[in-house]
Parts: C-alpha cells; sequence; structure tokens
C-alpha cells in the first residue's frame, strides 16, 4: 500500500458579505444599489397619508454611501 501526501497551499479565507447588508440591499443589473426607504416602520399614526405614500417603494443609494456599502457587500 503506497501512501501519499498531498501538499495543501494557504489559502486566505473568503471575503463574507455582512449578514446586515444582504438583508437591506439589492444589487441591480446596472451595478446600482437599491435600498427601502426609512421612517416607514412605525409610528405611522402621526404621518399624513401622502408622506406615507411618498415613502413606498425602493430608492437608490446615494453616492455618497456607496463605497460602504460596496465594501459590506465584496461578492456581489
Amino acid at each position: 500500500m503506497e501512501l501519499s501526501l498531498k501538499r495543501t497551499e494557504c489559502v486566505m479565507p473568503k471575503m463574507k458579505t455582512k449578514s446586515s447588508a444582504k438583508k437591506r440591499f439589492r444589487v441591480r443589473p446596472g451595478g446600482t444599489v437599491k435600498r427601502g426607504q426609512a421612517f416607514k416602520r412605525h409610528i405611522l399614526t402621526k404621518k399624513t397619508t401622502k408622506n406615507k405614500r411618498q415613502l413606498r417603494g425602493a430608492v437608490g443609494v446615494h453616492d455618497t454611501n456607496m463605497n460602504s456599502v460596496r465594501a459590506m457587500m465584496p461578492n456581489a
């Protein structure tokens, strides 16, 4: 019986996506990142119908925050 030992190379660990970021952001095919609107979770009784309607839907992440979001999502 012949015993052969394979030499394994040291590989750096994979970069992981932050769990909080993958729940909050989605990357569009064009490379932009979309996010949900803030101020729409609770204490809605004192907000007007117009205000709540305008908070619907997703919006893009602002350019000033894009580097931070990209750092949290290296594989996206």
